[in-house]
């Protein structure tokens, strides 16, 4: 199953909307692009989620071997809000990088890509820009476009 994560990159962080056959499942916030550095959201791709199970986060999903990365971890609201290695899922976006009811779309989300899993299915997020708003970059940076 294909699911769709479509980026709009902001000078203080990345907003998106997760989408399984044109259909709005979540939005999501992340760390600004910073060209992959350590602090930035991590590059465009199609990923194969998994899930995983840590006493720190309890059972969430993950994208493993992400390139200068290796681990990428969706969950909730990250422990330190934009996070780099950390896609968090919210029902409404406040702003750059910033959003609200955390958990309950990360429930929702990982509620419906388990179920896909359940099915043995695998499950593949592709991350682009959201070709409406992806001129946004122009605006501040033109080295993003890259």
């Amino acid at each position: 199953m294909l699911l769709h994560l479509e980026r709009e990159y902001w000078p203080g962080g990345t907003n998106g909307t997760i989408r399984i056959d044109g259909f709005k499942i979540c939005h999501t916030v992340e760390s600004a692009w910073r060209r992959n550095n350590p602090d930035s959201c991590f590059p465009e791709g199609a990923y194969p989620l998994e899930r995983e199970y840590s006493e720190e986060h309890g059972w969430h999903l993950v994208i493993r071997e992400v390139s200068g990365r290796g681990l990428v971890r969706i969950l909730p609201q990250a422990p330190k809000v934009g996070a780099a290695t950390t896609i968090t899922p919210v029902s409404k976006t406040l702003g750059e990088g910033r959003g609200s009811q955390s958990r309950y779309a990360f429930e929702k989300f990982k509620e419906l890509v388990y179920s896909i899993m359940d099915q043995k299915e695998v499950v593949i997020l592709e991350i682009r820009s959201f070709p409406d708003a992806a001129l946004n970059l122009v605006q501040f940076e033109l080295s993003w476009m890259d």
